[in-house]
């Protein structure tokens, strides 16, 4: 089964991610209310196969949450889901390994082609 990392500050957008994910078949999602949380959850041992991480956030940018994945796991995984389309900033998460981007706002359609483009979800 798929575990799932979702990391934004909106609890509004965790359920929209959430749903999205129910909707593709993806039902082991951990929720993470800030970045701070979400580098916890991460380290705290458990295992999942991909993160979902907004870029703003408190505590810790996705940028910075993005990082300190990337020191422990260097192939999990990694969507930034955000309102950030500068090139600059998304020059820098690639340089720091991000896997994907999904711009808010995205329609679950949209989130399953990026699941399925990375090899998760099907249907």
């Amino acid at each position: 089964m798929t575990r799932v990392l979702v990391a934004d500050d909106s609890s509004t957008m965790r359920k929209i991610i959430l749903r999205a994910l129910l909707a593709v078949g993806i039902k082991d999602v951990t929720e993470a209310a800030d970045g701070v949380q979400a580098v916890e959850i991460f380290n705290s041992g458990g295992k999942f196969d991909m993160v979902l991480t907004d870029w703003n956030m408190p505590g810790k940018t996705g940028l910075e949450v993005l990082k300190a994945i990337r020191a422990k796991d260097e192939k999990i995984p990694v969507i930034m889901v955000t309102t950030e389309a500068e090139r600059t900033r998304v020059l820098e998460a690639i340089a720091a390994g991000v896997t994907d981007y999904l711009v808010k706002p995205f329609t679950s359609d949209t989130l399953r082609e990026k699941l399925e483009k990375h090899g998760f979800a099907s249907g």
